[in-house]
């Protein structure tokens, strides 16, 4: 199956083609009150832990270094991303951040980890849980097989 997860700043007008409206950022985005955003959600658990944040932007680890942490903590609470999962089953899900060049933030790397946990999901639901159940073929347990 395809997902529609598309990424936009905080500041850019909502629009009704952005369906699902996730902030996915720790702190508030600043000058902006909640009633003008047209927010379905605001979500700090995916966002990068304050820590990882404040290193990247105090520019004490590398962009890689960020990247690398940040899958490790996404992969280390993989059930962070169920809320924003079932958005992207519904339709449309726009994730939202405060950050002034969404290239170099957190955002792809959460799409991307989003895309692959569906992925894998969907996989793992079309794989059978148990062998297939052959009684309405008529077979009778009881006679020997051979």
């Amino acid at each position: 199956m395809s997902y529609e997860i598309v990424l936009k700043r905080i500041y850019s007008p909502a629009e009704r083609e952005d369906g699902a409206r996730v902030l996915v950022d720790r702190l508030w985005p600043r000058g902006k009150r909640r009633e003008s955003l047209a927010l379905t959600e605001w979500y700090r658990d995916a966002s990068p832990s304050t820590l990882l944040r404040r290193q990247y932007h105090q520019g004490e680890i590398s962009e890689a270094v960020f990247a690398a942490r940040y899958r490790g903590e996404l992969r280390d609470d993989p059930d962070c991303l169920i809320p924003l999962m079932r958005h992207a089953r519904r339709g449309r899900l726009t994730l939202l951040s405060a950050a002034r060049h969404l290239d170099n933030s957190h955002l792809p790397l959460l799409q991307l980890a989003l895309i692959e946990a569906l992925q894998q999901e969907d996989t793992e639901d079309a794989t059978p849980a148990s062998p297939p159940c052959y009684a309405h073929l008529g077979h009778d347990d009881s006679s020997p097989q051979g």
